[in-house]
């Protein structure tokens, strides 16, 4: 069965000129790319999509980063959509990632670490809806 998950390529990797190496590591891996738009968010748009780490101490620097610059939210679809990007993506700190990884190969830090994907079906649903109007996902 088909599953949606949600990614975005964060502004480091934009700024780096990485977009189009990730894409190209999704599409290989078998997602077939829904949805996909490039944006700027701003710094409060930001704080509503990481409303869930508003508690923890890297939730402002968090914010600040993912509103530095344009980003690349999509929608990805696959069998088991989300397990499978959250091992393409690997570790959040790149030097724990397993080699071939997104984040092992384009990701300079923890905080700046190339990628976004969701973590779970309840937390795709919202991610989606958040970036993306129905129309969009068809």
């Amino acid at each position: 069965m088909l599953q949606r998950t949600f990614s975005i390529i964060k502004p480091d990797a934009v700024k780096n000129g990485d977009a189009g190496a990730i894409l190209a590591e999704i599409v290989k891996a078998g997602f077939k790319i829904v949805s996909i738009k490039r944006i700027s968010i701003s710094r409060p748009q930001a704080e509503g999509f990481y409303h869930v780490h508003a508690a923890r101490p890297f939730f402002g620097e968090l914010c600040e980063f993912m509103s530095s610059g344009p980003i690349f939210p999509m929608v990805l679809e696959k069998e088991n959509a989300i397990a499978d990007l959250r091992k393409l993506m690997g570790a959040t700190d790149p030097a724990a990632a397993e080699k071939g990884t997104i984040r092992q190969r384009f990701a300079t830090s923890i905080g700046e670490n190339a990628i976004h994907g969701s973590d779970g079906e309840e937390t795709a649903a919202f991610e989606i809806g958040y970036f993306f109007a129905g129309v969009e996902l068809m």
